[in-house]
């Protein structure tokens, strides 16, 4: 008889505990970035996450002699189901000692969970969107976490493969990139060029226009058509938007965020858009437990308002389908890399992109890029 005991979460002090374990099992690693506590519950909060409009989900602890010893969240997102015409349980948020008696009783029982719904395949990790972290780290354990991504040590992947039915359903690869002293001639040549033969234009834009002037609603609308085709993604609806509108406009830089325009139509239609964030990497890691308090808010304050950090975070770049071919991306960092010079960054790095997705991998060549991540979702048929 197993000595792990599942409990799913019921109330506020086993979400409190499904949250605290994360901290917990990864106390002073060197690599991985916690996510701030009122973050976590924002997300995990089905009356404060707008994903739950079209999402469900449970939580689920293990417990070994009266000790969290794991945690997973079984979700279900109607929208992308409906989409993909699939019927698929996702696993997330998935932490585990190395026991595989614990990770295995953690996996069977979202199998379970997704099986009295009627869903037919397991994937993940995965979180209710392509907004929330995702893929499993399986190469890549000694570089820094960022707060966009999932780190895990490297018993995770091994637990999974050596538990039987599962395999390899999408890998993501990223970079980091190196600024450069200059801005590389194909970026100037190229954005000079797509200025004059396609009357394409850099918008700069004001916090006002974002949060009040329903610019906001034009970006995420780029967003949307831009990833509209990558694996599992499901469009964000307007309440989503809003909310990520209000969560972090209002802390972003507005000088690293670069919005491309084609001014050939009457409208200057909306076509691309650059969302890069100062690394918060290093001071996340000083919120204990992740929380801004006592001292955790003057770290973040340091490196968003102050620049005091080395990197600088590419979590959204997205140019519409029928724009990619003429160049456009150039004239994006033509305009963001003498912001990344004036702020006195080293690096970037890049988000998770799909190993097949050779456009996107093109377009880092020359700032230097290094593979120095990969991850996996995974799946499982029921």
């Amino acid at each position: 008889m197993s000595s792990v005991v599942i409990k799913r979460v019921s109330d506020r002090k086993d979400l409190e505990a499904f949250i605290q374990f994360h901290y917990d099992l990864y106390r002073d690693n060197a690599y991985a970035v916690p996510n701030l506590y009122d973050d976590e519950v924002r997300t995990l909060s089905k009356e404060q996450n707008a994903a739950f409009d079209f999402c469900e989900a449970d939580y689920f602890l293990a417990y070994r002699d009266g000790k969290v010893v794991g945690r997973v969240a079984a979700i279900i997102n109607n929208r992308a189901n409906e989409k993909w015409g699939h019927k698929t349980v996702r696993f997330g948020w998935i932490d585990f000692v190395d026991d595989r008696e614990v990770s295995a009783a953690l996996l069977k029982t979202v199998e379970d969970w997704g099986r009295e719904r009627g869903m037919t395949e397991l994937v993940g990790p995965l979180g209710f969107t392509d907004m929330d972290p995702e893929g499993m780290l399986t190469w890549g354990y000694d570089q820094l976490g960022t707060q966009f991504t999932i780190y895990n040590y490297p018993y995770y992947p091994e637990h999974i493969e050596q538990l039987g039915g599962f395999e390899k359903d999408n890998d993501y690869v990223e970079f980091k990139l190196m600024v450069p002293d200059t801005i590389p001639e194909k970026y100037t040549k190229i954005a000079e060029m797509i200025q004059k033969r396609y009357n394409l234009h850099v918008r700069k834009l004001a916090r006002k226009e974002v949060l009040k002037g329903g610019y906001g609603l034009k970006v995420f609308d780029v967003i949307n058509k831009t990833f509209k085709d990558l694996y599992g993604y499901s469009e964000m609806t307007d309440r989503q938007i809003t909310d990520y509108i209000r969560m972090y406009f209002r802390v972003l830089d507005m000088n690293l965020i670069t919005c491309l325009e084609d001014w050939n139509t009457p409208d200057h239609k909306l076509i691309g858009v650059g969302i890069t964030v100062p690394s918060c990497s290093r001071a996340l890691q000083k919120c204990r437990n992740g929380r801004l308090f006592p001292f955790g808010w003057w770290y973040l304050l340091r490196a968003l308002k102050f620049q005091k950090t080395e990197g600088v975070d590419l979590i959204l770049l997205g140019i519409l389908p029928e724009y990619r071919a003429k160049g456009a991306n150039a004239l994006m960092f033509a305009d963001l890399i003498p912001w990344y010079q004036r702020y006195g960054y080293k690096w970037g790095e890049t988000q998770v992109e799909m190993e097949t997705n050779e456009g996107v991998q093109s377009q880092w060549g020359p700032l230097s890029p290094v593979n120095h991540k990969r991850r996996r979702c995974y799946k499982k048929m029921l």
